[in-house]
C-alpha cells in the first residue's frame, strides 16, 4: 500500500537525492568494517532508515502547510469575489433609491404635499433593543433582493402617480401651451386649403412651423409620450397624453429622442425637425386631439410671443 508521506517524499526529487548522498556518504565510511561487524551493518541500516522516515515526515508537514495555505488563499478569494458581487448589487439599489427620490420630490413639488412623510433628504429614523450578530452571506443577499422587490415596487408605483398627477394638470396646462419650436412663424393654418402637392383642396389638421432640419422640436405641454414612430404621411410622429383626453402630435421630425412612457415637461426637447413623410420641406407640424378627434391647436397657442405668424 502506498502510503501518502513517501508519496511527498517522491514528489520532491531535491530532498531524494539529499537522502540517496547521506546513505551513500554512511556506506562509503563504513564499507569494510560493516563486512566485519554484522551490528554495524545492523546500526547502519537503522540509521539510514530514521533519515528517511525524518525526511519524509518532513516533507509530508511541509506539504500539509502548502495545502493549507493554499485552502485559505481561495477562501479569502471566494469571499473577496462574493463581496465585489455585493457591492455592484449595493450600487445599483443606490442609484435606484436616487432616481426614486427625484421621482418623490417631483411628485411633492408639483402637488404642493406637506410634511414629514414627503421629505425625502432627512433619513428615516430607526431603532430597536436587543443583541446584534454577524450576518451571513446568504442573509445579506436575501436581504438585498428583498429590498431589490421593495424598489420595483415602489418605482412602477410612483411612476403612475407622476402619470396620474400629470393627467389632471394637464388640461391647464394645455390651455396655456408654448410654441413647438423657438422664435418661428406659421407656414400652414388649420383648416381648409390649397394641397401643397397640387393635389386640389384639403383640409389641414394641424399648424405648420417654419424649422430648419434638425431645430429642437419642444412638446408644448406636461404630458406622457404615447406613441413614437412613423405614421402613414406624417413621417417621424411624437405623440404626447396631456390627460382629460388631450394629445399632441408632432409630425415630419427627422430625428425623435423620446420613447413611450417618457414623462416630458412644456419645453422638453422631443424630436428634431425635419422633412420626413409627405412634406415639401422641412418644418413642425402640430395637431392637437381631444377625445379621439382633432381640433384647431390655435387657441391653446394664442398669445405666446413666440409664435409668429408669417
Amino acid at each position: 500500500m502506498f502510503h501518502p508521506r513517501m508519496h511527498a517524499v517522491s514528489a520532491q526529487p531535491g530532498l531524494r537525492a539529499r537522502l540517496h548522498a547521506a546513505t551513500q556518504r554512511l556506506l562509503a565510511r563504513g564499507g569494510q568494517r560493516l563486512s566485519r561487524s554484522p551490528y554495524r551493518t545492523l546500526a547502519a541500516a537503522l540509521m539510514v532508515g530514521l533519515m528517511t522516515g525524518l525526511g519524509a515526515m518532513a516533507a509530508f508537514q511541509h506539504a500539509e502547510v502548502v495545502a493549507q495555505t493554499a485552502g485559505t488563499e481561495q477562501i479569502r478569494h471566494d469571499a473577496q469575489r462574493e463581496l465585489n458581487a455585493m457591492s455592484a448589487r449595493l450600487a445599483e439599489l443606490q442609484a435606484q433609491a436616487t432616481r426614486l427620490n427625484a421621482v418623490g420630490q417631483r411628485l411633492v413639488d408639483a402637488s404642493g404635499l406637506q410634511g414629514g412623510e414627503f421629505n425625502f433628504s432627512a433619513p428615516v429614523g430607526q431603532g430597536g433593543g436587543g443583541p446584534a450578530s454577524d450576518i451571513s452571506p446568504a442573509q445579506m443577499r436575501s436581504g438585498l433582493d428583498a429590498v431589490q422587490g421593495q424598489f420595483d415596487s415602489a418605482g412602477s408605483q410612483l411612476k403612475v402617480l407622476d402619470s396620474l398627477l400629470a393627467s389632471r394638470t394637464a388640461k391647464g396646462s394645455l390651455e396655456h401651451a408654448i410654441a413647438p419650436t423657438a422664435h418661428s412663424y406659421v407656414t400652414s393654418t388649420f383648416g381648409e386649403r390649397a394641397d401643397p402637392f397640387g393635389a386640389g383642396a384639403q383640409f389641414h389638421k394641424g399648424i405648420d412651423f417654419a424649422a430648419q432640419v434638425g431645430d429642437p422640436v419642444y412638446a408644448v405641454a406636461d404630458g406622457v409620450v404615447s406613441f413614437v414612430g412613423q405614421r402613414t404621411g406624417y413621417g417621424n410622429v411624437v405623440e404626447v397624453d396631456h390627460g382629460n383626453g388631450y394629445v399632441t402630435r408632432y409630425a415630419h421630425n427627422s430625428r425623435l429622442l423620446m420613447k413611450v412612457g417618457d414623462l416630458v415637461r412644456a419645453g422638453t426637447e422631443i424630436a428634431k425637425a425635419g422633412s420626413t413623410g409627405r412634406s415639401t420641406g422641412a418644418h413642425v407640424h402640430l395637431e392637437v386631439w381631444k377625445d379621439g378627434a382633432y381640433v384647431n391647436p390655435a387657441p391653446f397657442l394664442a398669445g405666446r410671443s413666440s409664435v409668429k405668424r408669417g
